[in-house]
């Protein structure tokens, strides 16, 4: 067996799988706390805005604390800070569960999930799976990491709608802090730092890294361009549910949207991977966000009905989270592995920025004008402005400074 047939096998393939598994459980049940937003407002006497707020909270400052997670693990190991971070994102949703006022939850739901969360996120789990991938390979390797995020939203949203049903939606949040524990022994098979290995021969100091990065035209564009993936992701994953019930539509239909839209974005997102290894990455990138704006836009064009709301979730569900093997890979081809926690924490900081603003747009535009429909124009006109700027992308490998 050659070498590139055997890339993925053994210590790769045991850390592959664990990474995808942190991220199923990290990523596929923040996804589900849109479901939270009904229930609990309505039994709390809370406006939309004071759930929004928190969530948008738990967006920026994810986004604000990933680059130094990202720099933590690079430094002292991704495998402690994953550990660690777990630990961080449970508590923080028991204590949302059992806090019962405003400022408790807004502490709770927006610091302490959202600090867990980047110690859980993707450029810690994808550095470390990155750092061990030939570079020719890590394209499709990321997809399939980064497709765990989206089976843990089609496994966790039936379980957290189901559990808000029957026993309540305290009880809910308490189960959902007992699955993100977790992610602790899962963390172990993810160890690794910055200097570990042979790909890392440049010797190239953070500091280094970081002035590199930000001297490249193509490093800003990406952030340019993750900002609006997460205004798409986080202003749907929070308000969708809502939004169909402002529409007469079932509760529960906001739970199976979200878990048809991870069902499809496993596919979708293994297939951006694949893409990405035989075609440009900003092609691709580009391609997924022309289509996210056609989505949204037919969707919002016309009745809300249950097929329509189906297809919509499906359609977007493949083009859900297709740009994070690909934002990283970029990250990856154009600056090397070595530190790719961080440089990628700092594009996903972007992301989150985006994220604070699709969630808290979404309870401002509701609460003042009763309609999500401002919101949904803006989805559109960013998709088209992210399929544009990805096209001049540089994906050359540049020489480290240290070099």
């Amino acid at each position: 067996m050659t070498e590139s047939q055997s890339w993925w096998r053994g210590k790769v393939l045991i850390a592959m799988i664990c990474g995808g598994l942190i991220l199923s459980l990290s990523m596929g049940i923040r996804q589900t706390f849109g479901l939270f937003l009904e229930p609990m407002s309505h039994d709390l006497g809370w406006k939309m805005g004071v759930f929004s707020m928190a969530l948008a909270l738990q967006n920026l400052l994810w986004g604000a604390t990933q680059p130094f997670a990202g720099a933590i693990a690079d430094k002292f190991g991704s495998g402690k800070t994953l550990a660690f971070g777990s630990l961080i994102y449970a508590g923080g949703i028991v204590l949302m569960a059992i806090g019962g006022s405003q400022t408790i939850f807004t502490i709770s739901a927006g610091l302490i999930v959202g600090t867990g969360t980047a110690a859980l996120g993707f450029p810690i789990v994808l550095g470390a799976v990155g750092r061990l991938v030939p570079a020719e390979k890590r394209p499709a390797a990321l997809g399939l990491v980064s497709a765990g995020g989206s089976f843990g939203q089609f496994i966790f949203a039936p379980i957290s709608q189901g559990i808000i049903g029957s026993a309540g939606w305290w009880v809910a949040l308490l189960a959902l802090a007992g699955f993100a524990a977790l992610a602790v022994p899962l963390a172990s098979q993810l160890t690794g730092k910055a200097m570990d290995g042979s790909l890392n021969e440049a010797k190239q100091t953070l500091k280094e890294a970081l002035n590199e990065a930000f001297a490249v035209r193509s490093y800003w564009l990406l952030i340019g361009g993750f900002f609006v993936c997460g205004f798409h992701v986080a202003f749907v994953a929070v308000h969708l549910p809502m939004y169909l019930i402002t529409c007469n539509m079932p509760a529960s239909l906001g739970a199976t949207a979200l878990a048809l839209i991870g069902l499809f974005n496993i596919a979708g997102t293994f297939a951006a991977g694949y893409l990405g290894v035989h075609f440009p990455m900003k092609y691709v990138l580009s391609a997924i966000y022309l289509a996210r704006a056609l989505v949204f836009g037919i969707f919002f064009a016309f009745p809300v009905s249950e097929l329509s709301v189906l297809i919509f979730s499906a359609s977007l569900g493949f083009l859900w989270l297709g740009t994070v093997p690909l934002t990283s890979g970029i990250v990856a081809r154009v600056f090397g592995p070595q530190y790719m926690a961080t440089l990628f924490g700092v594009v996903l900081f972007s992301h989150q920025v985006g994220a604070f603003l699709g969630v808290w747009f979404g309870g401002f535009f509701f609460d003042m004008m009763g309609s999500y429909d401002i919101v949904w124009i803006m989805s559109v006109v960013l998709g088209l402005v992210a399929g544009i700027i990805h096209l001049p992308i540089i994906e050359r490998p540049l020489k480290p400074l240290a070099a």
